[in-house]
């Protein structure tokens, strides 16, 4: 927890134990309000509901206070409400969520003045920060989002497209100087197509990654020279020429353009403006009711219509990023009992648990074991071909790259060559199958060249899975767990240098792509009588985590063979689950709901084009509430309707979302399928049904973060499929087996995808 977040709790207690110090303080902001005496420890009564709203003016027993129109003991309609540590707002309310036109200030001087949408900051508002910036604009869930203005108090100024709090899309950026960017933005920096004009004259017209000229562009000055080629930071990969006013033929070699990195930019930085101190959908409304007895807990709800029971802890589960101890947690969480009749067993509040820690998994490759030398081949291999000097990486790429014969052969013997290194190794040759295609992939998924050598070739040795897969591929992964090495056939090969055009445009369409991502198709071929071949692809590793991954599941939607027989007990951070020993349901935010099937569908579109078949959603769990005995905590029951008891609004883990909107940097580690917050909710099968694949919804739900890709992308519809096909179907039912009409696998697989993922509303 930041300080600042410690402050902001120590400010709350503080003023609550001050009651009677806010009770002033309300009299000269509301007038004087009558209240009936009763001492800090007694609850306020509120007055029986009446059938419509009414005004009313409340002294509630924490020392905050609302005048306005109140229905059901939640503000509703217009009103004031102060909170005691300054914050105010005053607007539309709707069963205690702020919604539709309002003004919310802080105790700081900001000021938002605009929509509200469930308590969030939501539609067309003006935020004007404390230290003079403003912001005019769309929002989503109090992030910028969409069109908008921000004005900093520096003088600088952006017009453009927003995204999740940062500049991203079209927009233009103009300094207090006059000197302007107009073009591409991403994740608040400068980085595409655009100009920077200064205001002496000096134009540049190119592209940009990062804040700096990078790839093809121009730079004129105002007497009509310019410098035309390819920008780099580092001078070793930049070239280009200059042409002096009136030439068009005749260079000066002598002008240097990293001066437009060292002198020219160097002043020149974004304003990043500051950051809003606490959201309104943070803040609490203290709403208690009395019973005669006085024994009713005190109920709190939050602006965003969260209700918890008991003692308030606004900051308790806010940060996905660091452990929890869910120790003090475990008391008062238990799932509710329930009664399913005909399910294979009743629900009794029967703990999950998972594993603590786990070993890494598969065996290191030391000297002696029998793969030793192909591994030294292959870092040999990876170094030459990553370190390899070429020309500047373009995106766009002709389809001579894509030609199958488009392959570099390269001879290591032990004593080197001019271009190879010596080694301990036997003598191989090593293949680069469209080098310059994967070369341009590991741009795209902005991989650093030095640090993929670092994974895979570095002095830490690689790891081999202590057994093949099914298709008899051997699989190694890297030191850090980035990357995944997997062995293969030759059919494989051929199918992925076959449909490698269509994958490469299609990662570079949609960048939420479910697709594995592919860094290299290389080979080794061993000398010797055997001359035996060695091809083997590099691609990323979906569960390299910086949580740990409590259970995995490989996901078909088929149901013949699809169990891994295993008891709960035996059941461990490595084993790979399947269809039948799925028992939940996964849970998405909305945006990232719709997201989510938009791209199963887009992916799916893909394969059945390529004639592939046979692939799987792989869906790694972390469970963020985990006793330190290993017992999953449950977040709440979910009723039927798809809220959770006690609460109004949705509870997809809305302290989380806060968390994250206070720092919109850090939704850049969230990705589709990458560190997603969510929940599962546990489901269990019917005892009558042998094969059901997705079970009935229990009610218990848990928080987690998932992280899911689809793999297997590489299996052709070929004739020995259509054979399996033949004669499985003769046994089996054939809508239960895997080896299917790519048409017909890619529709079994969307529509059960989409059963056992749904929106958490």
């Amino acid at each position: 927890m930041s300080k600042e977040q410690s402050g902001v709790i120590k400010a709350w207690e503080a003023t609550i134990r001050k009651t009677q110090a806010a009770k002033k303080r309300a009299n000269s902001i509301f007038g004087s309000i009558s209240v009936a005496h009763a001492d800090d420890d007694n609850l306020v009564e509120i007055e029986p509901h009446p059938s419509e709203p009414y005004i009313a003016e409340k002294v509630l027993p924490n020392g905050d206070y609302y005048t306005g129109q109140w229905f059901e003991n939640f503000p509703h309609g217009q009103g004031k409400y102060l909170w005691t540590d300054g914050c105010m707002y005053i607007g539309g309310w709707c069963r205690g969520k702020t919604n539709g036109r309002g003004r919310f200030s802080w105790p700081s001087g900001a000021i938002y003045e605009g929509d509200f949408k469930s308590g969030y900051m939501d539609g067309v508002g003006t935020y004007t920060g404390s230290n003079g910036d403003t912001y005019k604009g769309q929002w989503i869930m109090n992030l910028k989002h969409g069109p908008g203005v921000k004005r900093f108090a520096n003088g600088d100024t952006y017009d453009g497209e927003w995204r999740r709090g940062l500049q991203e899309g079209q927009g233009k950026y103009q300094w207090s100087n006059g000197n302007h960017y107009n073009g591409e933005w991403r994740n608040g920096v400068i980085y595409g197509k655009g100009s920077f004009v200064w205001s002496d004259g000096k134009r540049y017209d190119g592209y940009w990654e990062d804040g700096v000229p990078k790839g093809n562009g121009t730079l004129k000055w105002s007497d009509g020279s310019f410098y035309v080629g390819n920008w780099n930071k580092d001078p070793s990969e930049q070239n280009g020429s200059y042409y002096p006013s009136g030439s068009s033929s005749s260079g000066n070699l002598e002008w240097d353009p990293q001066v437009v990195y060292e002198e020219l930019l160097s002043e020149y930085k974004v304003s990043v403006g500051e950051k809003i101190s606490i959201l309104p959908s943070q803040k609490r409304l203290a709403i208690w009711t009395s019973s005669k007895d006085g024994s009713e807990k005190p109920r709190r709800m939050s602006v965003d219509g969260r209700v918890s029971v008991g003692v308030e802890k606004p900051f308790d589960r806010m940060s996905i990023w660091e452990a929890e101890d869910a120790a003090a947690a475990a008391s008062g969480h238990g799932a509710e009992s329930a009664d399913f009749s005909g399910l294979h067993h009743e629900r009794k509040n029967i703990p999950m648990k998972v594993q603590t820690s786990v070993k890494k998994l598969g065996e290191t490759i030391c000297k002696g074991h029998k793969n030793y030398d192909l591994m030294l081949n292959l870092q040999l291999g990876i170094r030459h071909a990553v370190g390899r000097p070429g020309p500047a990486v373009s995106l766009d790429l002709k389809s001579s790259a894509f030609d199958p014969k488009e392959k570099v052969w390269t001879r290591f013997p032990p004593e080197g060559t001019k271009y190879t290194p010596p080694h301990q190794s036997t003598e191989f040759k090593w293949k680069d199958y469209c080098p310059l295609v994967f070369r341009s992939l590991r741009k795209l998924f902005k991989v650093d060249p030095a640090d993929y050598m670092l994974s895979i070739c570095g002095n830490d040795a690689l790891r081999e899975l202590s057994s093949p897969g099914k298709s008899g591929s051997f699989f190694y992964l890297t030191h850090d767990d980035k990357y995944m090495i997997k062995t293969m056939k030759k059919a494989e090969c051929k199918v992925l240098i076959r449909m490698l055009a269509a994958y490469y445009n299609h990662v570079r369409s949609f960048e939420n792509t479910l697709l594995i991502k592919y860094f290299g198709l290389h080979c080794v071929k061993l000398n010797g009588p055997s001359q035996k071949k060695v091809r083997f692809i590099i691609m990323g590793n979906l569960m390299c985590s910086e949580n740990m991954i409590h259970r995995l599941f490989d996901l078909k939607g088929s149901s013949l063979g699809r169990t891994t027989d295993k008891p709960e007990s035996e059941i461990d951070a490595n084993t790979v689950l399947k269809d039948l020993d799925l028992n939940f349901l996964f849970r998405l935010q909305k945006a990232w709901f719709q997201e989510f099937c938009r791209q199963v569908d887009r992916d799916c579109e893909l394969l059945e084009q390529e004639r592939i078949m046979d692939y799987s959603l792989l869906v790694g769990l972390h469970f963020r509430d985990v006793s330190p005995s290993g017992d999953l905590i449950p977040c709440g029951p979910v009723t039927p309707s798809g809220e959770t008891e006690d609460d109004e609004g949705p509870r997809l883990s809305r302290a989380d979302m806060d968390q994250l909107l206070l720092d919109p940097a850090k939704w850049a580690r969230i990705r589709l399928g990458v560190n997603m917050p969510g929940r599962v909710e546990r489901t269990v099968r019917r005892s009558d049904c042998e094969f059901q694949i997705v079970g009935e919804p229990t009610g218990d739900c848990y928080d987690v973060i998932m992280s899911f890709g689809i793999i297997d992308i590489l299996q052709d519809y070929d004739i020995s499929k259509k054979l399996e096909h033949a004669y499985k179907s003769i046994q089996y039912d054939p809508t239960s087996i895997s080896a299917v009409d790519p048409k017909q696998y890619s529709r079994r697989f969307r529509d059960f995808i989409l059963k056992i993922f749904v929106e958490d509303t």
